[in-house]
């Protein structure tokens, strides 16, 4: 049975509205509304163990999983919520050992997802312009133990005149206007590749599925994504007050080949079959 010690990350769980996510330390406490939380109380105990505060009341100890850091992370930008995360696991067929690219890092909380699944022999590339953002999504990287499965780098891939990757499985794009990389993603991409654009407005899908067609992608689809909690009580079960709306549409297509034929290759085409 593993057991907690000092400087590991815990899950404090008293209710889905009530967690804390934290490093815990011999010396140090946390004080809430139910009580005071010593960390010295916790170290030493299995993951899972019941802890009670002063006032009583208890929270458990739990392992932190990918879930709990993405939505315990600090928000430099609007973060992927686990509602999507998991369509675009299964939609881009993620799996270890892939080689992804990331346009956008935004706060790091996809960059982490996808890191969580390539690893151990796969890798994430994840590009971004700003700093201010780049800080904080690195360290929450970093706090979930993703660090060595990523490279982050200031790159501003419209101004680029080469590509910083090639030969990508799954190249996700989370910009304004994500149909203007559509050209350079193409190509990083391997055949058949696929790619995914986080696209918080209907006009920006618009723009993006005709960059699609016009840059040799197929498979091309747009979702949204609602989730309602359902409180789950023996007698009395109904649907719950909280619940997870709009955050973004998700759009999907797949690197092909429509193997055009053009004006050039006509004529040369036509004069070979004269005698």
């Amino acid at each position: 049975m593993a057991k907690i010690k000092a400087g590991d990350f815990v899950l404090f769980f008293y209710d889905h509205s009530k967690k804390w996510l934290m490093k815990v330390s011999k010396k140090e406490q946390f004080h809430s509304h139910i009580g005071i939380i010593k960390h010295s109380d916790a170290i030493g105990k299995q993951f899972g163990s019941r802890l009670v505060t002063n006032k009583d009341k208890y929270v458990y100890a739990l392992p932190p999983n990918i879930h709990d850091y993405i939505m315990k992370m600090q928000h430099g930008t609007q973060i992927v919520y686990p509602k999507d995360l998991g369509y675009i696991a299964a939609r881009t067929g993620l799996q270890s050992g892939q080689k992804v690219v990331e346009i956008g890092t935004g706060s790091g909380s996809l960059t982490t997802f996808l890191a969580s699944i390539v690893n151990p022999k796969g890798h994430v590339y994840t590009f971004d312009v700003e700093p201010k953002f780049m800080k904080i999504a690195k360290k929450n990287i970093e706090k979930a133990g993703m660090a060595e499965f990523v490279t982050m780098k200031k790159f501003d891939i419209k101004k680029a005149k080469r590509n910083p990757v090639t030969n990508v499985d799954l190249a996700i794009i989370d910009l304004g206007d994500p149909w203007t990389v559509i050209p350079q993603v193409r190509k990083m991409l391997k055949g058949g590749g696929t790619v995914m654009a986080i696209c918080p407005t209907m006009n920006q899908l618009e723009k993006l599925a005709a960059a699609f067609v016009k840059n040799e992608f197929s498979d091309i689809e747009s979702t949204e994504h609602i989730l309602r909690h359902i409180d789950a009580r023996e007698g009395k079960t109904r649907h719950s007050f909280r619940g997870v709306g709009h955050t973004t549409y998700l759009a999907f297509a797949r690197k092909v080949f429509f193997n055009k034929v053009t004006k050039r290759q006509t004529k040369k085409k036509v004069y070979s079959t004269k005698k």
